[in-house]
């Protein structure tokens, strides 16, 4: 499962108000998201990204996978209507995402059962609610931050701070207990453990625009902080996401490293895991499990 995208232009506003529960965005609000993905060529590429992720799971598994999105087609009902369809009685649920939220993986595995009454789909589903902490992903990560770090000019690479990044969501979640924060914590340490870094922390980005509080420090905060502290340079790993789509190949790319130019800071990203095969092996091996338990 995962958040879904626009194919194209013409699809903007229907996808913009799909996430706004129906309610249609303001024209102010509708110009800047299609001038956000004018910036990033058009489209974003992460309908083709998670399908090719799907794809990689069903060929080291030998499994079908089934594509559900939140706020795009194919529609995680469609997925699961198909589902239904095809006679599947038993399945795993994952969610393109490592942290744990009730506003993010909770709410997909809302969505999928009650698509599956909907359908009257009377399979068993088993929702692998997080894997932040998975081994293998972190390992990746840190090589990843390697990488990346490694990229900068030496000056800058040996005094650069590394800021694991993901989605902000509304600070309401805090008051149930949510675990989405400490979640993000736990692996930027645990990646911050395995490669050694001195200098990381976490920070926030792509806060929607309501009048509500949103988590902190954003990470265009967290950089000019970084700056007046004397900072040189700043690696983000985007460790919330595992394909690029619009909040990193947009509020990152362009926003962020614009940003970090202005402050006289040197940037660098780490890649995305996208379709990775170190990945996807992952990947394959989380949904396993629950597949092999049943």
């Amino acid at each position: 499962m995962a958040y879904g995208t626009p194919k194209g232009p013409e699809e903007v506003e229907a996808y913009y108000t799909d996430i706004r529960g129906g309610r249609p965005p303001p024209a102010d609000l509708l110009d800047e998201l299609k001038s956000r993905y004018a910036a990033i060529g058009g489209r974003s590429p992460l309908l083709e990204i998670t399908t090719a992720q799907a794809r990689g799971i069903e060929e080291r598994l030998g499994v079908r996978a089934y594509l559900g999105q939140k706020h795009a087609a194919p529609f995680i009902d469609d997925a699961v209507a198909n589902m239904a369809a095809d006679g599947v009685e038993t399945a795993a649920g994952l969610v393109l995402a490592p942290h744990f939220s009730t506003m993010s993986v909770a709410d997909y595995e809302g969505r999928a059962r009650a698509a599956a009454e909907r359908a009257g789909w009377k399979g068993s589903l088993t929702v692998i609610p997080s894997w932040h902490l998975e081994p293998g992903y972190i390992s990746w990560l840190g090589e990843r931050v390697v990488e990346a770090r490694d990229s900068l000019a030496r000056p800058c690479r040996e005094a650069a701070t590394i800021v694991f990044s993901a989605h902000s969501l509304p600070e309401r979640i805090l008051e149930r207990g949510d675990p989405y924060p400490d979640q993000l914590s736990a692996t930027a340490g645990a990646v911050a453990a395995q490669v050694g870094l001195q200098r990381w922390m976490v920070g926030w980005q792509s806060a929607g625009r309501t009048e509500q509080r949103w988590l902190g420090p954003d990470i265009l905060e967290v950089m000019d902080s970084l700056s007046k502290a004397g900072a040189k340079g700043v690696v983000v790993c985007p460790c919330g996401f595992v394909a690029d789509h619009l909040e990193v190949l947009y509020d990152l790319d362009i926003e962020a490293k614009a940003a970090a130019d202005k402050l006289g800071l040197a940037f660098a990203r780490t890649r995305s895991p996208n379709a990775d095969p170190q990945f996807l092996d992952v990947v394959a091996a989380i949904v396993a499990r629950p597949l092999n338990a049943a």
